[in-house]
């Protein structure tokens, strides 16, 4: 959690992945760049921070500094954020599933059934769900010996790569087969895949599916804590199929989707509010895929309580080419009593109601947040 607090005794919050607990000096490094500086001049302040972040991990800290600064001047103004973002086109946003999820029992396509049925079934109510498959989900692949020609490797996120197996893209097939079945026509399925296909195997891989209408193929070549985009491999990729090509968690900043959209390499963007430098740059970045027939689909998997706020206020903003934002769930559950202004249920049948509150909407019911906060971090809310 970012707090900016004003010389008025406004706070303003944004929030990183709850994956990336190691930000803390990356964000108080920006700390002496804008403190002296008016919070709803929020294009100025970016202008000063927003060169010294990269590509996923580090655009998180100047996107959640973003994100509060945009929550200050709605504040201020007395407006929600959207107002400020060019204002609502419309009045419920769709979400996706992405986190709702149920343990899995097993590896076979009987068990991805099964988990899919839950899925289906949920409270939420979702209209389109998104299963993680391929290099992207280690057990599926870990679950076929010799799925690909190499061996598992360890470190940084989704380190496996390289040329499939006869018996390993089989099984991812069958895998998906069996959940679409369960789906049917009445709910969407979208798949995260990646990084890490070859292109041949990308291709083999969407041609197989094309019978069965999936909504996207999420990061084949490169993707998540993948620092370069990598447009003309995915070009080959998107060209050669009917299924839509998603890519884009991982990228920070307009520039780094120029080749991406200008290329038409891929169908779908899907920035992180979170990572990709904020709501206005994520904006941005819609509106020029846009021009280019290009659809988004925003990441939001990790993205907390107020990162929903934040996504609720964005996509409320975003043209006509968007689908739907990844839907963030309050992990621990605590979360949900230490922050007020959400809706009760916050989604139904599948959309969230926008809301009108100054900012963002949502803040922090300091005297049940207080009691979580870790020693180093005592004094927050002061």
């Amino acid at each position: 959690m970012v707090r900016i607090v004003t010389d008025q005794g406004i706070s303003g919050y944004g929030e990183a992945e709850s994956a990336k607990p190691y930000l803390k000096p990356m964000v108080l490094f920006y700390k002496d760049y804008i403190l002296g500086e008016d919070p709803t001049d929020v294009e100025r302040v970016m202008l000063k921070i927003r060169r010294l972040g990269a590509f996923k991990p580090w655009g998180s800290a100047v996107s959640a500094i973003e994100i509060a600064l945009w929550d200050i001047a709605g504040q201020v103004a007395g407006v929600p954020v959207y107002k400020l973002l060019g204002g609502k086109i419309r009045d419920r946003v769709r979400a996706y599933n992405g986190g709702v999820r149920f343990p899995m029992t097993g590896q076979t396509p009987q068990d991805y059934a099964g988990n899919m049925a839950k899925m289906k079934e949920s409270k939420e109510g979702f209209t389109l769900i998104k299963q993680a498959v391929g290099f992207h989900n280690p057990a599926m692949m870990r679950a076929v010996p010799n799925a690909w020609y190499d061996d598992p490797r360890t470190g940084a996120a989704h380190p496996d790569r390289g040329l499939m197996t006869e018996g390993g893209l089989g099984h991812v097939i069958a895998c998906v087969e069996a959940m679409k079945k369960v789906l049917g026509d009445e709910i969407g399925l979208a798949l995260d895949c990646g990084p890490g296909w070859t292109v041949k195997d990308a291709i083999t891989f969407a041609r197989a599916l094309e019978p069965l209408h999936i909504a996207w193929l999420e990061d084949l070549i490169t993707g998540d804590y993948t620092p370069y985009p990598n447009a003309d491999l995915f070009r080959e990729v998107t060209q050669s199929t009917s299924i839509p090509i998603h890519t884009g968690e991982q990228i920070y900043l307009r520039q780094n989707f120029k080749d991406l959209i200008e290329k038409q390499a891929i169908n779908v963007v899907g920035p992180d509010p979170e990572d990709v430098g904020g709501l206005a740059e994520m904006k941005w970045i819609a509106e020029y895929a846009d021009l280019h027939g290009i659809l988004i689909a925003p990441h939001g998997i990790f993205d907390g309580l107020i990162g929903l706020a934040a996504h609720v206020q964005l996509g409320a903003t975003l043209p006509q080419n968007y689908i739907a934002f990844e839907y963030p769930v309050g992990q621990p559950e605590w979360w949900y009593e230490i922050v007020d202004g959400l809706p009760d249920p916050i989604m139904k049948h599948g959309f969230i109601d926008v809301w009108d509150r100054p900012g963002l909407g949502v803040t922090f019911n300091t005297q049940a947040a207080k009691s979580h906060l870790a020693d180093e971090d005592r004094h927050f809310f002061d």
